[in-house]
């Protein structure tokens, strides 16, 4: 039995992120500073709407949910098929994360059952770019136009993703990504919140410095605010000077990096058509953040353990957040039938920038082979 090393995700750098740090290193001010500016500008460009990085993307979906006005009491509706931060995020402004059923071809939002837990409470809608995809995005704002919601895109998994065009991020009210260390481009850790609402920027900036005014503009200085004020919650959720130049050096990368994930997941959907269930999704448009397929629940953990016995590691995106404890008494879990059906049977397979073609070939053909 040939028997290989395949890594599910990896942190994909080189000399010029070691260059970047080492820079950082010697000049000697590693917290928010010049190369946190730059890295804003970078992507402010990039997205052609402002940017505000902070140190990680549950960060990003927290901020983005307090600056909306979103607190005590309220309510933000969110598929349950997501990472737990969504979630977390949620609850920690004070608010309740009412979980909502996938559309099973897409694995995104079901926004007919949403409506169905809409009530007086409810403030926003989090709709999540699972694996990159964005489903029905114009009826995700045409549903919060409807019924006076913000949204709050979670763009984690889908980082250089165009939707009918436009790029994520390029438009929409707030779009919040992930920079970790393994998805589409990384700052080690890190965050990035993209909206043109005015009064939101100032908010971010603010609180993302524990509230301290204006500090930003300080520090892009290389100074500090001595004499200030401070008029509401904030949270020391800045972005480094070291996570910043990091993410400079994988910005200019990118176009690399997009091209291998498409291709990668191409081969993926073209060698698997037929033998498992894949996301409806158009690798043209989206650059997948992990390579998701849907297996016959009777054989997906033997699956699972067959591409492990082969050395290919894989993984299950995601356990349903109404099936976790701390969120299991949120709403009755029967209602969520289809998600548990879908969870019963995800694999997510290797995919990230280093896997090689033959990799690819080599994990379709265990598959083909299992199934």
């Amino acid at each position: 039995m040939e028997v290989k090393n395949i890594r599910l995700s990896k942190s994909v750098i080189g000399q010029e992120e070691i260059d970047a740090v080492t820079q950082v290193l010697k000049d000697e001010y590693l917290g928010m500073g010049k190369y946190v500016q730059k890295f804003e500008t970078e992507l402010s460009g990039f997205f052609q709407r402002d940017a505000t990085l902070v140190n990680t993307g549950t960060a990003a979906l927290h901020l983005a949910l307090q600056c909306t006005g979103v607190g005590r009491g309220d309510e933000v509706l969110v598929q349950s098929l997501t990472y737990v931060a969504c979630f977390q995020a949620i609850q920690a402004t004070g608010a309740k994360p009412i979980a909502c059923e996938v559309v099973p071809e897409t694995l995104t939002i079901d926004l007919e059952d949403a409506a169905q837990k809409l009530n007086s409470r409810t403030k926003a809608i989090m709709p999540v770019h699972y694996a990159g995809n964005v489903g029905d995005l114009d009826g995700i704002y045409e549903f919060a136009r409807k019924y006076g919601l913000r949204v709050i895109e979670d763009a984690s998994h889908a980082f250089g993703t165009f939707y009918k065009g436009r790029q994520i991020g390029s438009f929409g009210d707030i779009c919040c990504f992930s920079l970790d260390g393994i998805k589409n481009i990384t700052s080690g850790e890190g965050g990035v919140i993209i909206t043109d609402d005015i009064k939101v920027q100032k908010f971010l900036k603010d609180a993302r410095l524990l509230s301290v005014e204006n500090d930003t503009e300080s520090r892009f200085r290389g100074t500090r605010t001595w004499d200030f004020d401070v008029k509401h919650q904030g949270w020391r959720y800045h972005m480094s000077n070291i996570m910043a130049a990091i993410g400079s050096a994988q910005l200019t990368k990118f176009p690399v990096f997009r091209e291998k994930r498409q291709s990668l997941a191409k081969l993926y959907q073209k060698k698997l058509a037929g033998h498992v269930n894949l996301v409806k999704c158009d690798y043209n448009e989206v650059v997948p953040h992990i390579m998701v397929i849907m297996a016959d629940p009777a054989k997906r953990d033997h699956l699972k353990t067959v591409l492990k016995d082969h050395g290919i590691a894989a993984g299950i995106h995601y356990k349903p957040n109404h099936l976790l404890t701390m969120f299991c008494g949120n709403q009755d879990n029967s209602t969520l039938k289809r998600t548990e059906s879908v969870y019963a049977q995800l694999i997510t397979l290797p995919l990230h920038p280093d896997l090689s073609e033959d990799n690819v070939l080599f994990i379709c053909g265990i598959i083909k082979g299992t199934l």
